[in-house]
This record gives C-alpha cells, structure tokens and sequence, in this order.
C-alpha cells in the first residue's frame, strides 16, 4: 500500500501554529523525498507550497477553521486523496477521518481562557475536540513538558501517548542581519535610545498592564531615558493598553508598533536593550527563544513553560508583581556584565533548540504509527524538561 500522509496547513500563516507547519514543512521537505505528502491548504496557498518538492501534493481546502464544514470536508479530501496517516497541527482531528491520525495540541489556553473565545458554544467546541483529539489520535504531540500535563489533567490522556517535542526559532532569527538593514530599522522606527522591547499578541494573559505598570515603575527608579516598544499586534483590540499607558502619562515613552515582518522583528531584537515576556501562560514561549538566539538579553516569567524554554538563560520574574518585573529590567539596564553573561547563556541555550532535530522525531512517529518503513533517524529529544540536544 501506498503511504501518504496529510497534513492540515489551513494555518500557515497563523502566529504560533502557522510558524510550526511552516517549519515542519520546511524540513520535510529538506528530510524527506520519497514519502507522499498531502497538504490541505488555503486557495491562496496552493502556489507557494507547491514549490516544496515532487513529493509533496497540495490541495486547496477553504474550510473554515472550527466549523462545522472542516468536520466534514476534510475526510472527505483525505479519502478522496487516498491518505493512510493525517497529522493534525492543531486540536482539531474530525471524527470521520477514515485513516490512523496524530495530532500536535500546542497548549490549553482556550480552557485556561475561555473569555478569548465569542461564546459558550465556541468553548463547547474547543472542549470537545480537544478531548476528541486526544482520544483517538493514536499518538498526541505537544510542544512541551507544562502543555504535557495541561493535557493530562484536563483530558486523563495516558502520559505515555504523549510525546514532547520542542518548536525552535526561525533560522533568520539566529542570523545576524546586515549593518544596513540594522541601520535602516533603528532609523525607520526612530531608535536611537536604550529601549524595552516585547514582541506577541497582546491578548490579556501576555500581562501587558503589568509590563506598561513595571515599565512606570523603571522610569520612576532613575531610568527616565528608556522607551518600551511592543510589537506583534493590533492595539485597537485591548483599548485597556492605551488607559494603561495614560494612566502613568506614558504616551511619550511607549510606542505601540503592530505587526512587524520577520526580517524587520530580527533586527529589532538585536538593537533592544533587553527583551521582557512577562506571559501568564504559554505552551511553549517562542518569542524568548527567539530574542535569545538573536543575543538579546531576557526578562520572562518564572510560571509555566516559560522556566522550561529560558533554563538559566534569563531572569525570571513573578509576572503578578509589576515591582519584580521592573526589578529584572532594571537589573539588566544597570549591569552590563549581567546583561553580557544572559547574551552569551541565551545564545548557548537557543542553539539546543533545533527544527530539525523536532521534525526528525515527527518522523519518527510517523514510523512508530507505521506510516513510514524504518529508517535512521537522529537521536530522540529528551522529554524530561531539557531541550532537544
């Protein structure tokens, strides 16, 4: 029988489950160029991962993400596309997939936070395939020991049909941009002094408040010539940002940037004074990894999986107390041989981080579900808190 294997990559383009399709893809196709894959994609998509390889088929799905249409419509293509294994990327695994099927479950927050969701139903929704996924996938992959037993307390899954393993930073993140993009981004966004820099969504458990409170807190304690610059998303969503920002008369000294492209972002981190991620949860926490990998020192939480990603690369912080939020930053921007030893230790613990490592263990499922014959394969991460080697 011929093997095939679909994946689901309608959320290329999403924040933290759009940058692990797109890298499991990229190294599929690097890894592997003899096994059938099938992605499901966005009409839009078609062309772009066409290029991957000879290997790889794409098919445009324009099912909704969380709808009622996806449950039927992506067994349907599975069946017609005659697949034997489908990897889902996120936590939605249809109950009429007609083939075996794993399934990555990056975190829990729509049950830690269900207020980001529109209503009860939606809540139902994420619930039931949640607890769907985990059931009958033969085997559950998520992206660190925290979402492990997130995953076990709320749904009982047996630990032993959980495998951890770990995302990894974009490679441009870890190459040092030129001198003259460097200068082009400084210039651009006027940067010319020290500055805080926070990169994410800006949904209310990224804690934002508190950073803007802390950030108050560090300009109070003498450091009046420092600016915070957060990026990564829409601020006309959480009008409490900007009462936030009022409320400490802030507006000259916090600016608000939004979406930033990856090479933009890149150079950002390497002129920012210190990176901060004081988040409430993660599942993994990509943006530290990626300011460490870029020698940027890190200020993030001590809750979560966030103590997991940074190790003894960061100061970690209670992330409910805005005073020892300013006290990490403050540390950092008053200590140059603290701030040099958290860029040498972040950039030693970012190079333990590695997609190709992860996806070679993707593959190793595959085969363990019997989708692909043996083969060498790379040594398996450890999945005891420690990063793949």
């Amino acid at each position: 029988m011929t093997v095939r294997i679909g994946i689901d990559a309608r959320k290329l383009h999403d924040f933290g489950i759009g940058t692990y399709i797109r890298n499991l893809l990229r190294q599929l196709a690097r890894l592997d160029h003899d096994t059938e894959f099938v992605l499901l994609t966005r009409p839009q998509d078609v062309a772009g991962l066409a290029q991957l390889g000879q290997n790889f088929r794409v098919v445009a799905e324009s099912a909704g993400n969380y709808s009622l249409a996806e449950q039927v419509r992506i067994p349907m293509a599975l069946k017609r596309e005659g697949v034997t294994l489908f990897h889902a990327p996120h936590y939605v695994l249809p109950p009429l997939v007609p083939c075996r099927s794993v399934v990555t479950i990056h975190d829990c927050i729509h049950l830690m936070f269900p207020q980001y969701l529109p209503n009860k139903l939606a809540l139902r929704y994420a619930k039931t395939s949640i607890a769907m996924a985990a059931r009958r996938a033969t085997r559950v992959m998520t992206v660190s020991e925290t979402s492990k037993r997130d995953i076990i307390r709320f749904f009982g899954t047996a630990p032993e049909k959980i495998d951890v393993i770990y995302n990894a930073y974009d490679e441009r993140f870890g190459d040092q941009p030129s001198e003259e993009e460097i200068w082009r981004v400084r210039e651009r966004y006027q940067l010319h002094e020290d500055f805080v820099l926070y990169a994410g969504n800006v949904k209310p458990h990224k804690n934002l408040e508190r950073l803007i409170e802390a950030f108050h807190l560090v300009r109070e304690r003498g450091l009046d010539h420092v600016k915070l610059v957060i990026t990564g998303d829409d601020i006309s969503k959480y009008a409490a940002l900007r009462r936030a920002v009022h409320q400490h008369q802030l507006h000259k000294y916090v600016r608000f940037l939004g979406y930033l492209p990856e090479g933009t972002l890149a150079a950002m981190y390497r002129l920012a004074s210190v990176f901060v991620f004081p988040s409430l949860y993660e599942g993994f926490g990509l943006p530290p990894l990626e300011a460490m990998a870029s020698g940027t020192p890190v200020v993030t939480s001590n809750v979560s999986s966030l103590p997991e990603v940074a190790g003894d690369a960061a100061i970690l912080v209670d992330p409910y107390d805005p005073s020892a939020i300013a006290d990490g930053i403050c540390r950092v921007l008053t200590d140059d041989a603290l701030a040099d030893d958290l860029r040498r230790r972040g950039l030693a613990r970012a190079r333990q981080f590695s997609w190709e490592t992860s996806v070679q263990r993707v593959r190793e499922i595959y085969r363990e579900v019997g989708a692909l014959s043996p083969a060498p394969v790379a040594a398996r991460p450890r999945t005891d808190g420690a990063p793949p080697a």
